[in-house]
Formats: structure tokens, C-alpha cells, sequence
């Protein structure tokens, strides 16, 4: 028996495409595609662990021994804090430029301080490990700074999407091009 499931924005089984909403905000900061399930698996085991390391601390507590529960407590907050600022990072625009949100460090240029946004083939980073393959790369050229990479297709967003890459490259490039020039 199939169940009728509705989400914010549309249908369950209605195929849309990314299209923006009418009411969506562009002063805002949004990301203009959807987390890869790389991530999305990661943020989830981690947050799993966590309840683990929580349930830990509160046996700790009943068996009397504060200092070991603090410590565990402290360790499983550090476990969200991190499966948070994991689905947080990404490429991020608004009206206002392009951000850039790394798992340490957030870099947010305005509009008029970019030159180009482009695509290009180059050595990038497997799931952000040190190994490197030869994939496509967003990068932004900034006006007397070495380029930024904002996406790559080896990355926890797109590794094996493809036309995910594309359509979210294609997303920011317009986002660019709208908003760079005014």
C-alpha cells in the first residue's frame, strides 16, 4: 500500500528539477546542491558513535565515577560538532559573493572580488584524503590570489554523481554570472 509522503517543497514522487523556489531568498546563504551520500553516511555514523559515547558517559555517571562521564560527555558532543560542521561544509552564494566552508576554515569572498568561476580538468583530492586522481575541479579566480577550489567531482558531494557535479557547477557558475557584474 503505497503511502502519500510530502516534503517542504513538493511531492514525494514528483521529479522536479533543481529549480529555484519562489519564495527563496538570494540574500540568503544557501547551497545551490543537495549533500552527497558520502557525507551524509559519514555525519550519520558519526552522530551513531556518538549516542554510543553518550550512553557510555551515562553508565559512567551511575557507576559513580564524574570525572570519566565528563569526559565522555566532552567527547560525544565533540563527535555532533563534528558530524555538524561535516554536512555544513560545501560551496555556499548568496546575493552577497560565494563562501567557501572548509571542516576548519570558512572563506567568503564578495562578488566583485571574483574574476572567473570555471571548470577545469586537474589533479583533485579523493574524498578530501591526500591521494590525488584526475577529475574535474570549480575553481574561483580571485583578483590577486591563486585559485580557489570550491567543488570537485571526487569529492563527499558528487564521487560517482557526475550530473550532480554538473548541474551544481552549471548552479554557481550562474550565480556568478548574475551577481558579478551587478
Amino acid at each position: 500500500m503505497p503511502l502519500p509522503f510530502l516534503t517542504a517543497d513538493r511531492a514525494y514522487d514528483a521529479q522536479t528539477d533543481d529549480v529555484a523556489l519562489p519564495f527563496d531568498d538570494h540574500d540568503q546563504w544557501r547551497r545551490p546542491y543537495r549533500p552527497g551520500p558520502w557525507r551524509v553516511g559519514t555525519a550519520a555514523v558519526l552522530l551513531l558513535l556518538a549516542s554510543f559515547v553518550f550512553i557510555a558517559g551515562m553508565i559512567i555517571v551511575f557507576a559513580g565515577a564524574v570525572t570519566g562521564a565528563s569526559v565522555c560527555m566532552l567527547l560525544g558532543l565533540a563527535l555532533v560538532a563534528g558530524a555538524l560542521r561535516l554536512l555544513r561544509m560545501g560551496a555556499w552564494v548568496s546575493r552577497h559573493g560565494i563562501r567557501r566552508v572548509g571542516f576548519l576554515t570558512t572563506t567568503t569572498l564578495p562578488w566583485n572580488r571574483t574574476t572567473a568561476l570555471r571548470t577545469v580538468q586537474q589533479p583533485v583530492r579523493w574524498l578530501g584524503l591526500p591521494r590525488t586522481v584526475q577529475g574535474q575541479a570549480l575553481t574561483l579566480v580571485r583578483q590577486g590570489a591563486d585559485p580557489l577550489v570550491l567543488l570537485t567531482d571526487h569529492n563527499a558531494d558528487f564521487l560517482a554523481r557526475l550530473e550532480a557535479f554538473d548541474r551544481a557547477a552549471d548552479t554557481v557558475e550562474a550565480w556568478g554570472a548574475e551577481y558579478r557584474g551587478a
